[in-house]
C-alpha cells in the first residue's frame, strides 16, 4: 500500500497582490531611472520617449496610452488579459512619471552610470516579482504571446519583430538610443530569469486520486 504525498499549499492571495503590485510600481521606478540615466532606454521606451518629445505628453502618459491600445490588439488575438495585465497598462506609467518628478537629473558621468546599472538590474527584479504573482503578462508581452499562437512563429521571432518595429519608430521620434539600449537588451533575460528564481511562489498540488491497484 502506498500513500499519496500530502498537498503542497500555494501562497496566499494577500502574498500575491503584494509581489504583483510591488513588481508594478518597481518596474516603473526602474524604467525612471533609465530615462534619468539619459544613456538609452530599451525599445518600448524609446518608441513612449519619442512620442512624449513630440506631443508633450509625459513619458509615463504615453506609456500608459500605448499599452491601452496594445490591450485592443489582444482581441483579434484571442488573448483574455488578467489583474495583472490592467494594473501594468496604468502603474507602470504612473511609477514612472512620479519617478520623475522626484528624482533629479543626473550629469555626471559616474552618477549617470549608476543610475543606469541600477535601472537594469532593478528592472529585472520587478520583472521576476510580478510574473511570480501570476495574474496575467503585461499587455505588451500579451501582444507577441498572442501573435506567436496566431502565426505559429517562434516567440523569439515575433518578439523580436515586434521590438525591434516599436524601437526604430521610437528613434525615429526622437527617442534616446545608445549604449543602455544594448545592455538591457543584453542583460534582461538572464537577470529576469534569475529573480524570477528569487521570487518563486509556491503553487498549489492537486491531491493525486487514489489508485485501487495500489491500494
Amino acid at each position: 500500500m502506498t500513500t499519496a504525498s500530502p498537498p503542497r499549499a500555494g501562497a496566499s492571495l494577500p502574498r500575491r497582490l503584494v509581489h504583483l503590485y510591488a513588481g508594478l510600481l518597481l518596474y516603473g521606478f526602474s524604467d525612471g531611472l533609465l530615462v534619468l540615466a539619459g544613456l538609452g532606454v530599451e525599445p518600448w521606451n524609446l518608441f513612449h520617449q519619442g512620442i512624449s518629445r513630440r506631443t508633450g505628453l509625459s513619458i509615463g502618459t504615453v506609456a500608459i496610452i500605448a499599452g491601452s491600445l496594445v490591450l485592443l490588439l489582444w482581441w483579434p488575438l484571442r488573448q483574455r488579459p488578467g489583474l495583472g495585465t490592467v494594473s501594468n497598462v496604468f502603474l507602470v506609467g504612473l511609477s514612472m512619471d512620479w519617478t520623475l518628478a522626484v528624482l533629479p537629473s543626473a550629469h555626471s558621468w559616474p552618477a549617470r552610470t549608476g543610475l543606469l546599472l541600477a535601472g537594469i538590474v532593478l528592472n529585472g527584479a520587478a520583472t521576476g516579482l510580478y510574473l511570480s504573482a501570476r495574474f496575467g503578462p503585461g499587455p505588451r508581452d500579451g501582444l507577441m504571446t498572442g501573435l506567436h499562437r496566431r502565426t505559429g512563429r517562434s516567440l523569439r521571432l515575433c518578439r523580436t519583430f515586434v521590438e525591434a518595429a516599436v524601437g526604430l519608430v521610437g528613434i525615429a521620434l526622437g527617442g534616446t538610443l545608445g549604449i543602455g539600449t544594448v545592455l538591457y537588451a543584453l542583460t534582461i533575460g538572464p537577470l529576469a530569469q534569475f529573480f524570477l528564481g528569487v521570487f518563486a511562489l509556491p503553487v498549489t498540488r492537486p491531491v493525486p486520486p487514489p489508485d485501487p491497484a495500489r491500494s
